[in-house]
């Protein structure tokens, strides 16, 4: 299967948008301990708790505090760190909140693409750029076979829609100033991850990991609608071998969906009947509709047979193991134990799966 070679990065300058959220802390964990040289450009962490202040990292990179929309401040910390490799994280990543702000998450998800971007267009050493957006991006028909990357791009709510223009806004920059090859450029359209350290409000496992915490039964607003769940090593790791591969092999780049094969396509209820399988006693969950409620769509599917042709890519961990691992990581938090190290052996056990 596709293979991460983590010696690649040794002693390589990465740039790391959105550094702070729970992929970019799993993500700069893998670097840091790959012996990168690690900068990141992103807001406060979004939560509280939050992986990243978990993720002891302190030391082992270059943490800017800044926002993505400030082209300015953006630049100066982008010009100090002088990359070989950008990863563009940033974002303002959950639907529900896209409703409340839109303007801000179009601000951040469009106008904070362009910025960066900007950067690598002006710095002329930039070797690689990958782009993460999500599967949303896709016009969503409900239709129960996968979307493929050419199917068009229309994301229905602000979220997903200012998902799918940073796609546009990638491809424009590709075309445009790219082409000569310099700069190999993709995008990876993830499915819906879970693992331990998320924190945020309006998904599912975290909200499981609350009713934990508060002894009251979780409340699942749609235990119909299907998504494509895998572990956040999954997506983490195939941005690092993309962003690797096409720097060696700029023929590679282009745009890639990453999610579970069939069995991690569940739905909701399923997802959190298997966090029960797996939490036992001391967690519950009913369902309850919520009126007037937003938009959301009802299923979702990736088709990730390219990335499994061009890169020889599987999945490693099946949607069983993603929801254990989940649970092994939160109870390691909860009894007051060793993150980094935890982060650390579920890392190396996922990687020894390629072997």
């Amino acid at each position: 299967m596709g293979r991460l070679d983590l010696e690649f990065y040794k002693g390589k300058r990465v740039f790391v948008t959105g550094h702070t959220g729970f992929k970019g802390s799993w993500l700069c964990r893998i670097l840091a301990g790959a012996g990168a040289i690690v900068t990141g450009y992103s807001l406060a962490p979004p939560t509280q708790p939050n992986l990243f202040s978990l993720a002891g990292l302190e030391g082992r990179m270059t943490s800017v505090t800044g926002d993505i929309r400030d082209l300015t401040a953006l630049s100066a910390a982008f010009q100090e760190a002088r990359p070989d490799i950008v990863l563009h994280l940033a974002a303002q990543p959950i639907v529900r909140e896209s409703y409340r702000d839109p303007r801000y998450t179009y601000e951040t998800n469009v106008m904070g693409t362009v910025n960066i971007l900007e950067c690598v267009r002006r710095s002329g050493h930039v070797k690689s750029f990958l782009n993460v957006t999500t599967d949303k991006v896709y016009k969503n028909r409900e239709w129960v076979w996968g979307y493929r990357e050419d199917d068009p791009l229309d994301g229905y709510d602000p979220y997903s829609n200012s998902k799918s223009c940073s796609e546009l806004v990638t491809h424009s920059y590709k075309n445009s100033f790219f082409a000569d090859g310099r700069t190999a450029v993709s995008t990876v359209r993830a499915g819906n991850v879970i693992g331990g350290g998320d924190f945020a409000r309006d998904r599912i496992i975290p909200d499981c990991v609350r009713s934990v915490m508060t002894g009251r039964p979780m409340v699942v607003r749609n235990p119909r609608s299907v998504r494509p769940y895998e572990h956040v090593l999954e997506p983490v790791t195939v941005y690092l071998m993309v962003a690797a591969r096409q720097c060696e092999e700029p023929s590679l780049a282009g745009w890639y969906n990453i999610g579970p094969d069939e069995t991690g396509c569940v739905s909701t209820g399923k997802l959190v009947d298997l966090f029960q399988a797996q939490w036992g006693d001391g967690f519950s969950w009913v369902s309850q509709a919520e009126p007037n409620a937003p938009h959301e769509d009802n299923f979702l599917k990736l088709d990730c047979s390219k990335l499994r042709s061009v890169f020889g890519w599987k999945p490693r961990w099946d949607i069983e193991q993603a929801v254990r691992k989940t649970a092994e990581w939160t109870r390691v938090w909860l009894s007051g134990g060793d993150i980094p190290a935890e982060m650390d052996r579920q890392i190396a056990e996922y990687l020894e799966a390629d072997d």
